[in-house]
């Protein structure tokens, strides 16, 4: 995809930022549209299909967590890459971001020529999937099918957010396989993409809640693996 075509939805009740970073995004090569407040944020992704969304937290009507949970819930828009651009920078607002779906969480204040960056390592990875094997991949009692994003265990159907997905069917490729975290972030999150350290840890208890938390197995001071018994 040209970067002319890719639009890119700015959510944010400030209007400094959206001008500034709007300014920049344009600038970059962007289509990039507006929205004041979290349904407004809704409306809007229905109806152009953006490729990013970029949401502040702290907004009228509708905050960020909820607009961002409720696009999560729109099939059409699953594989719409959604980052959180707020003042806060708490651990526990970070991962309570990544608990309702969002691919990163960008801290204000960050200059514009950063924040260009690490929006193209986000995009980056729409070409990366573009090229990828999109058969099901059946591994244990879990079949897991990439162009779908579905993920069936034993007959019933489990729904999750595009980066818990991703790192689920990346670990399912080759199990008993250790993969580094820096392996991870980079296959999942992009290498371009500043995530914070306990990102992958926050995914991976998820998973673990939602699938089975025995088949996910921690390599200290390496990294994670999929197990299954008899592996």
């Amino acid at each position: 995809m040209k970067k002319k075509d890719i639009k890119i939805l700015l959510v944010d009740d400030e209007p400094d930022i959206l001008e500034i970073v709007g300014y920049n995004l344009t600038q970059a090569g962007y289509q990039v549209f507006t929205a004041t407040n979290g349904k407004d944020a809704i409306k809007q992704a229905q109806k152009l299909n953006p490729q990013l969304i970029i949401l502040d937290v702290m907004m009228p009507e509708m905050d960020g967590m909820e607009a961002c949970e409720k696009i999560r819930e729109i099939p059409e828009l699953k594989d719409t890459i959604i980052t959180f651009l707020t003042a806060r920078s708490e651990e526990y607002s970070q991962v309570a971001g990544f608990d309702v779906g969002a691919d990163d969480y960008i801290a204000k204040p960050i200059k514009p020529k950063l924040l260009v960056s690490k929006v193209k390592g986000l995009l980056r990875r729409l070409k990366e999937e573009s090229v990828e094997d999109t058969d099901t991949i059946t591994v244990g009692n879990l079949q897991i099918n990439r162009e779908e994003y579905k993920v069936i265990k034993e007959g019933q159907s489990i729904v999750l957010p595009r980066k818990e997905f991703e790192l689920l069917y990346l670990l399912a490729t080759k199990p008993s396989k250790v993969f580094t975290r820096a392996e991870i972030l980079d296959k999942v999150w992009g290498s371009e993409v500043i995530v914070g350290g306990r990102t992958i840890d926050v995914h991976i208890r998820k998973l673990r809640e939602k699938i089975d938390d025995d088949i996910f197995k921690t390599i200290k001071g390496v990294g994670y693996k999929i197990e299954f018994n008899g592996d």
